[in-house]
């Protein structure tokens, strides 16, 4: 047997960073990535391709497609040859990770002839993401926001989905964008326990459903906490934004704004390094191509 499947899942931008409390929200945006999954009958033998970023590591890749293997017991009947097309840069802070796992895992379960609950299929995703030295946390609440779309507030460490809320469709995310990347592993997780106490306030906020003030405030944390300049964030919030602040661990920064606002914010983080993307709140689901 070699099934093949292909998967999409799409992006997301942080609410609550979930590093300092082990709990956070995220919302869904909809840049994207697609997995293709070719099983072979080759065990233990699974291969990556990241045509949108062919130097960085495959290793998610491998522990994606093993944890789905080890899940349904044919890890020593199957091997696979995956690749991956995204439009979200890596290691900035845009989820890239958790729409890569959750498309991977998605497309091995679809080529293996499977089903499976959705929120298992994101769990599985999950664990590979922590096999693989991407998260610190488990990005449980990034990984339910590019799988459900929409605002998602979650307990990581509890692997818990508190809460799925649906956003007006009429807010545009720019994302700027530097050129440095940072990745997760790096984080300095000790630092960031000093600011628990202030994280606490936001995350009370989002599960209030006050997205955008929670989103604002975890953004200005974390900036000061990482050591990042906040003045994209404060530039993009003195032109109009409803909502600006670091999307995860840096460096990019998200900024949430309605339609009369976009060409002004867009101008204001133009003037710093950097590119800006320009999305949309996601509300599709994760699904198989």
């Amino acid at each position: 047997m070699t099934g093949t499947a292909s998967a999409i899942a799409h992006g997301a931008a942080t609410i609550i960073n979930a590093i300092a409390l082990g709990k956070g929200a995220a919302f869904g945006v909809d840049l994207w990535t697609k997995a293709e999954v070719r099983l072979t009958n080759e065990p233990q033998v699974i291969t990556g391709e990241i045509t949108s970023d062919p130097a960085e590591s495959t290793l998610l890749i491998e522990k994606s497609v093993s944890r789905v293997l080890q899940h349904f017991g044919v890890e020593n009947r199957f091997g696979a040859k995956v690749k991956t097309w995204s439009n979200i840069p890596v290691a900035r802070g845009l989820k890239s990770s958790s729409a890569a796992a959750n498309a991977i895992a998605l497309a091995t379960v679809a080529a293996l002839g499977e089903a499976l609950d959705d929120l298992k299929v994101v769990k599985l995703g999950v664990a590979a993401a922590c096999d693989a030295g991407v998260t610190v946390t488990g990005a449980f609440d990034d990984a339910c926001a590019s799988y459900f779309g929409g605002a998602v507030v979650t307990d990581n460490l509890k692997r818990k989905l508190l809460k799925r809320v649906t956003l007006p469709e009429d807010l545009t995310v720019l994302f700027h964008v530097p050129h440095s990347k940072a990745y997760t592993a790096d984080s300095d997780v000790n630092r960031l326990q000093t600011f628990k106490p202030l994280v606490k306030i936001a995350y009370r906020e989002a599960r209030a459903g006050n997205f955008w003030a929670a989103l604002t405030l975890n953004g200005l944390i974390y900036s000061s906490a990482l050591g990042y300049d906040p003045s994209p964030s404060l530039d993009a919030l003195s032109t109009g934004a409803v909502a600006a602040g670091l999307c995860g661990k840096g460096p990019a920064v998200t900024a949430v704004v309605s339609t009369d606002k976009i060409d002004a914010v867009k101008a204001a983080l133009q003037r710093h390094p950097g590119e800006v993307l320009q999305a949309r709140v996601n509300h599709e689901k994760a699904k198989v191509l």
